[in-house]
């Protein structure tokens, strides 16, 4: 669909929805800025000092972890059953193997990512004396001048490629002796342009994206002065790519966990660059079936823009949470993205659908009440439809 001011529902209904409305100069200003700190997992520190600065001037109380993970909140008319809305600040990265007698370095990847997508990438070296070096992550054999068709043959792995560092090593001086080390963090350049006809394309919009669209749905609640049913809690993770995530900020006060994330564009899948897209599963099983049809559910009455998915080769915070042994319901909503852990792009439209799902989520009223408590009898307990639908059911023979 073209992007526009005017969302569609996937009937395609135009939307009068009333929800607050979503400052897109703001979201693109916090994306531009949360991509321009590097955060590969495991140097989180400065991105998450950002996410903190975003956060005090909205006035949104929060706390830390130990290692920084965030939890900020938003006082409801009740506190249970709590909510939260989590997305994730680390990007995938990787750290020096070995250092080469060529003075070139090995790496391995932080993260699941393919080499293929390394080639070429411009990169920062971040060390614990010698300050930021750079450098480019090249094959093995990366001139065609030298090598020929062998340049083309090569294995596609992370033992093929090396960090070319940009350091002056005439002198006979050794990396070791500008400060670098073996495990030494690497980032990756997100090289992000954001085009006039709406399109965004950078690395790491996995899941800075994500969280520019959470902020900018704070924004928007704090702006219109909605009052939110039941403490709602915003939580930015900082291990998401290696699978930790959201079991580190979690403390068993929430009932419900909706996920913000990438979804995979991609012949085969349903998710789309405009709109939001909403995961019925991924590769660690379904999502809650009734938080998953609330979100449906908020799309069809507003008239959002939706499509749903199910990842086979996909896991996000939610699965963390899970796995960490909370008792929560769990969803995850996400913006289109192409080329996923590669060259990302997804669009403005889908970005502030999201953004937008998730302000009409924090304001939406309470529909399972005994979630508030951990344990409970079968009084409230849901449904789930089973019957006969009705095109099935047998009919009696003409006469």
């Amino acid at each position: 669909m073209p992007p526009g001011s005017e969302t569609r529902t996937a009937r395609g209904e135009p939307s009068h929805d009333g929800a607050p409305r979503i400052d897109m100069r703001y979201l693109r200003a916090v994306l531009e800025t949360l991509l321009a700190v590097p955060s590969p997992t495991g140097y989180t520190d400065e991105a998450v000092r950002v996410c903190c600065g975003f956060l005090a001037e909205l006035g949104v109380p929060y706390e830390l972890t130990r290692r920084g993970a965030i939890r900020a909140r938003l006082d409801g008319s009740a506190a249970q059953p709590a909510r939260a809305i989590i997305a994730h600040i680390d990007t995938l990265g990787a750290q020096v193997k070995a250092i080469k007698p060529t003075g070139r370095l090995e790496v391995v990847p932080v993260g699941h990512w393919s080499s293929r997508f390394a080639e070429g990438a411009r990169c920062t070296v971040l060390t614990r004396t010698g300050g930021a070096h750079r450098g480019t992550i090249v094959p093995l054999k990366a001139s065609g001048h030298t090598y020929g068709d062998e340049v083309d043959s090569q294995p596609v792995n992370w033992r093929q490629v090396e960090i070319r560092l940009d350091i002056d090593m005439r002198d006979g001086s050794r990396p070791e002796d500008h400060g670098i080390a073996v495990g030494d963090h690497v980032a990756i350049d997100p090289q992000p342009e954001f085009l006039e006809n709406g399109f965004v394309v950078s690395r790491h919009l996995d899941d800075k994206a994500g969280v520019a669209a959470m902020l900018a749905a704070i924004e928007a609640l704090r702006r219109s002065g909605a009052v939110l049913p039941v403490d709602t809690f915003f939580l930015v993770s900082i291990s998401e790519e290696v699978g930790s995530g959201a079991s580190a900020v979690l403390h068993g006060d929430i009932a419900s966990l909706v996920a913000i994330d990438n979804g995979t564009v991609a012949p085969g899948q349903g998710s789309e660059e405009f709109g939001v897209t909403i995961a019925m599963a991924d590769s660690t099983g379904p999502f809650d079936y009734h938080l998953t049809n609330k979100l449906v559910d908020l799309c069809d009455d507003h008239g959002l823009q939706y499509q749903r998915d199910i990842f086979r080769y996909y896991r996000c915070d939610s699965a963390s949470a899970l796995e960490a042994g909370n008792d929560i319901r769990t969803a995850l909503v996400t913006f289109g993205v192409d080329a996923s852990h590669g060259y990302e792009r997804t669009h403005e439209h889908a970005l502030e659908s999201v953004a937008r799902l998730i302000a009409l989520y924090a304001a939406s009223d309470v529909k399972i009440t005994r979630d508030k408590d951990d344990l409970s009898s079968l009084k409230g307990f849901t449904h789930q439809p089973i019957d006969v639908a009705d095109d099935e059911q047998p009919r009696e023979a003409p006469s």
